[in-house]
Parts: C-alpha cells; sequence; structure tokens
C-alpha cells in the first residue's frame, strides 16, 4: 500500500531516472535552484514554488492529503470534472483513492511553460549549439506562458475539494519514461532500422501502437517518404512539456539528424520541418502518452496498487506474470 506522497515521489524518481539528459544533469540544474532559492529575500522567498526545491518537473502535482493511504486509482490521459463525477460512480461498488491525470491541471497546468528547459539539452544531445536551442526554446516559452495564462487552471482542483476527491496529474515523468523507452528500443533495433518504413513498422508492433491503428490513430508520416533513409532518429518531440518552436527544425538537420519521432505536430510546426527535408513520424499522442502512464502503473500496480483506465489511456501492462 502506498501514500500519496509516496506515488508522488516515484514519479519524481522516475522522472529523473529516465530523463534523455541524464539524471547527473537534472539533479545539478535542481541543486542550482536550491542555491538560487537561499540567496532570495524574505519577500521572494514567500512568493516561490517551493516544490521546485525537490520536483523538477513543475507540470507534476498532486491535491489531497499526503498521507492518504491508497489502494485503487482511476487513471486517464485527461481528467476533467466529468471524470470526478465518473470516480464518484464507481466507487459506490468499491472505493476510488485517488484519480490519476497525465495532462497537467491547477498550478500543475499554469507552471507547464517551465518544463520545457528540458528542451534545451536534449536538443544539444541531437548536435544543436545550445545557445541557439536555448533562446529558441525561451521565446516559445514565453509564448505558452501567455497562451495558457487565461486558462480556469483550478476548474478541477476546485471540483475535486467540494467532491472530497484526491487528484494528481503526472506528466514530464510519464513522458519521460515514453521517451526513454522508445530510445532503447529503437538502439536495440538499429541494425534492422535503415529505411523510414523499417521504424514505422517497428513502432507499429509496439502494443499501445498497434491499438491505436484499431482506432485510426497510429503511427503516420507527416512528411518524407516511407522509403526514405532515416538517417540519425531524434527523439525531440515526445517530451518536453509541449510543442518547441518551430524555427528550430532547420537547427536539428543541420545537426545531421534526418528523421524525428513524435507524439504530435502543429501544421506550421510540420511546414517548417519539410522545408528543412526532416522525416517526421508521428507515432501518436494518446498512444504515446499511454505506454508512458503504462510505465508508470506498472510500478504503482507493483507495489499493490489497483489500476482502473478511462478518458483515452490503452492501458497495457508490462508486468511479467509468474
Amino acid at each position: 500500500m502506498m501514500t500519496i506522497k509516496q506515488i508522488y515521489n516515484l514519479a519524481i524518481e522516475l522522472g529523473i531516472k529516465n530523463d534523455l539528459r541524464g539524471s547527473a544533469l537534472v539533479k545539478r540544474k535542481l541543486e542550482r535552484v536550491n542555491r538560487q532559492y537561499k540567496l532570495l529575500p524574505e519577500a521572494k522567498k514567500a512568493e516561490f514554488d517551493t516544490e521546485r526545491l525537490i520536483n523538477p518537473f513543475s507540470d507534476t502535482r498532486y491535491f489531497g492529503d499526503p498521507n492518504k493511504k491508497i489502494t485503487r486509482i482511476l487513471a486517464g490521459i485527461d481528467i476533467d470534472v466529468a471524470e470526478l463525477l465518473l470516480a464518484k460512480e464507481l466507487a459506490k461498488a468499491k472505493p476510488i483513492d485517488l484519480i490519476l491525470a497525465h495532462h497537467p491541471f491547477g498550478p500543475a497546468l499554469a507552471g507547464l511553460h517551465e518544463v520545457m528547459e528540458l528542451q534545451v539539452e536534449l536538443l544539444a544531445k541531437y548536435g544543436v549549439p545550445i545557445n541557439i536551442a536555448e533562446s529558441l526554446t525561451q521565446i516559445r516559452m514565453s509564448e505558452v506562458a501567455r497562451g495558457i495564462s487565461p486558462a480556469n487552471h483550478n476548474r478541477l482542483t476546485d471540483a475535486a475539494k467540494l467532491l472530497g476527491l484526491s487528484v494528481m496529474c503526472v506528466h514530464t515523468p510519464a513522458d519521460n519514461m515514453v521517451a526513454n523507452f522508445l530510445d532503447q528500443a529503437i538502439k536495440k533495433e538499429q541494425k534492422n532500422l535503415e529505411m523510414v518504413e523499417d521504424l514505422l513498422e517497428f513502432l507499429k508492433k509496439i502494443p499501445e501502437y498497434k491499438e491505436a491503428i484499431k482506432q485510426k490513430a497510429g503511427p503516420r508520416l507527416f512528411t518524407g517518404k516511407e522509403s526514405n533513409y532515416l538517417g540519425k532518429i531524434a527523439l525531440t518531440e515526445i517530451t518536453g512539456g509541449t510543442s518547441g518552436s518551430k524555427e528550430i527544425y532547420q537547427h536539428i538537420a543541420q545537426a545531421g539528424v534526418g528523421t524525428i519521432v513524435g507524439m504530435h505536430m502543429r501544421e506550421e510546426h510540420r511546414e517548417e520541418a519539410e522545408k528543412s527535408h526532416l522525416n517526421i513520424l508521428i507515432a501518436g499522442h494518446m498512444s504515446s502518452d499511454s505506454i508512458g502512464m503504462n510505465l508508470f502503473l506498472d510500478e504503482l500496480a507493483g507495489r499493490g496498487v489497483e489500476v482502473i483506465a478511462c478518458s483515452g489511456l490503452i492501458r497495457y501492462s508490462r508486468i511479467k506474470k509468474k
């Protein structure tokens, strides 16, 4: 049996462990935040989000009693008031202790732009000059911050409080888990991956993507041809909060990348990627999110937590049966 705080701490731990930038870099950045906090005047400390001292992923938060024991959860990609009411209805038969979302809400949504810093070091890992990655990412971060500022961030948390429900969202840690999963899987299969069609067929064998194909939402090409050479593969569109700068693609191409694997892509981004002669393989949004969530949910299930899937989550367990 786990508590909410233990689940939250596990999400942070796994998010750091699976970060493509390397856990050492993430921990160094966390230490830097702690040093900067200590130097702040008291007035600024009062305004500071102290969760940032232990959690490098501002889009992952919990709302409820941290010591509450969790034995059964309702998990989905997007959780809204409708899913809270669904949880209430399901709880009539058997209690549901926590509603777990992937996409952020409340303060976690308001702080979504903060995790986009991840994109800077990730792009640098693939060969993009870090000063260019940083400059373009910071511009995009400002755009995202302004874009989400008018949203009704606390609608869900307010409803959960009135209904007496505990809620949590695990965003970037789960995205890091699917990014690392795909990175390792592709590297393991590398010798058999030469053309774009090879990678496309490989992805289609992954259970969540295989199921998504049945729902007409499977992996597909957004730019390029299946007969094209893959070249260097980059997972720059899997984690990092949300879509980065559309101006980055020319620099990714110049860094020697031939193919980008992503979850989703806006049309304006697709057009810019096409101009840079990149192959863009979009694996699928809900299905990719499901992989990350499933990897996290398997960790919970292995610790005795029962999982009920809803709201677009393609539940597939990788726990080996004894």
